[in-house]
């Protein structure tokens, strides 16, 4: 069996340790969600109240993620109404999303949740529903301890400049682009 010395998994670091990080999944490829229920599975595991916040999905739509992590003790809100792109009210998803923000920005002042995913957030910032700055000062504002995951396509540069971890999933292969629709396991 191979061994390892201390000091190769030893974590430590000379610079002082932030409270909490932000990490922001961006990019057109598939996983962004996925990676930030990943995170989340982590927290649950260290014990730590975790809420969910989708600025896309409405109450219509179950996942197989929601029914998992709410069986776990998540707080999942649904602070969307739909998939933006079939919206036949488009004031009514902007609504949603100022709604689902408003909800967001008062669970990072307050504190109450070691983790916060903000899952989709990018669209309404990109179609302007949101204020770019206003989300990124009420990020920076955070209650200390608080953990932020953001998610969604197109991150805007000061989103970027914000967190402290940034991946970006690239496509390089999509069934859909084949004609084949998601799936129930795989992709929800």
């Amino acid at each position: 069996m191979a061994t390892q010395s201390r000091s190769s998994t030893k974590r430590t670091s000379t610079s002082p340790q932030p409270a909490s990080l932000v990490l922001l999944n961006t990019g057109d490829g598939k996983g962004k969600s996925t990676a930030a229920f990943g995170v989340v599975l982590r927290a649950l595991a260290q014990g730590w109240p975790v809420c969910v916040i989708q600025f896309l999905k409405s109450s219509g739509w179950t996942t197989g993620e929601e029914q998992m992590c709410e069986r776990l003790g998540v707080t999942w809100i649904k602070g969307g109404d739909g998939f933006t792109w079939a919206s036949s009210d488009l004031d009514e998803s902007q609504a949603c999303a100022r709604a689902a923000w408003t909800l967001a920005a008062d669970l990072l002042a307050l504190g109450p949740y070691r983790l916060l995913v903000l899952d989709e957030l990018t669209l309404p910032l990109a179609l302007g529903w949101l204020d770019t700055d206003q989300v990124v000062q009420a990020i920076r504002a955070r209650e200390k301890g608080v953990n932020v995951v953001i998610t969604g396509r197109g991150a805007p540069s000061e989103l970027v400049a914000v967190a402290d971890v940034v991946t970006e999933m690239v496509k390089v292969r999509h069934p859909f682009d084949c004609g084949i629709v998601a799936r129930a396991g795989i992709d929800f």
